[in-house]
């Protein structure tokens, strides 16, 4: 081989967040997996395709019996992220093969693990940077000026969604605060997605698959034929979603 040295890349990797799910069962669990049954058979495919993080936080689980839960799960076509609600102690009892535990840390910073062994590049010394930038302001809105295929997903929880064209059946809009679709909504509208219970949904034409506010929702199936194919919003009241005609 040649004089010169060889260099091993350096290893980079980052913490990022991400929005998911969460399902907190509830003892005695065999009920609480027909009410999940009973949610399902209403929605088809709600959670398919969907983050889902499983917090135990509410009951006492043996190793061997969250791994026959998660088991649970997967067969009812819900993939689970990561576990929480355990303590440290019972996370270092959970047999392998199950999702990771899930920590309550935020953060998105790059991490760099430098090459070792022979040929590896010195250390370098830090350059020095010029002072950040101050940040720029949060949006508080999301404006989509084309039409909502179907397949597409438009998830924004900093704030409201506004949809001037329409929104195709299994085409999904998940926002943090209040959904306006000024075209037909025939897809699932999801608002109030980070726990706003005033959060509302508006629309030119209601043909929704789904409408949900925080973790509350009305299937298609749900919803009065009488309100079907017209201007409607939807808000949430004593945990029910509430759907009136806007004349």
């Amino acid at each position: 081989m040649s004089g010169a040295t060889s260099q091993r890349q350096s290893l980079m990797f980052r913490a990022k967040s991400y929005m998911a799910f969460v399902f907190t069962p509830q003892p005695p669990i065999v009920e609480w997996l027909a009410d999940l049954d009973a949610n399902i058979a209403r929605s088809d495919g709600f959670f398919a395709n969907h983050a889902v993080a499983l917090d135990l936080s509410a009951v006492q689980l043996s190793p061997s019996a969250i791994a026959h839960l998660v088991a649970n799960l997967a067969e009812r076509n819900i993939r689970i992220l990561g576990i929480e609600g355990l303590k440290d102690t019972d996370g270092a009892a959970l047999p392998p093969g199950l999702p990771p535990l899930l920590r309550n840390g935020r953060g998105a910073q790059s991490l760099e693990l430098p090459g070792t062994g022979a040929g590896a590049a010195p250390p370098q010394p830090a350059a020095t940077s010029p002072p950040p930038l101050p940040p720029k302001p949060q949006e508080t809105s999301l404006l989509i000026q084309d039409p909502v295929r179907s397949g597409q997903s438009v998830v924004f929880i900093e704030g409201d969604i506004t949809i001037l064209g329409s929104v195709a059946s299994g085409a999904e809009i998940v926002a943090g605060g209040s959904i306006h679709v000024y075209g037909p909504l025939r897809g699932r509208a999801i608002a109030g997605a980070g726990g706003n219970a005033r959060a509302r949904i508006f629309c030119h034409r209601a043909e929704p698959e789904l409408l949900a506010i925080d973790c509350y929702y009305k299937t298609a199936d749900d919803i009065e034929a009488s309100l079907r194919h017209r201007p409607v919003q939807a808000w949430l009241e004593g945990g029910t979603v509430k759907i009136s005609a806007m004349n």
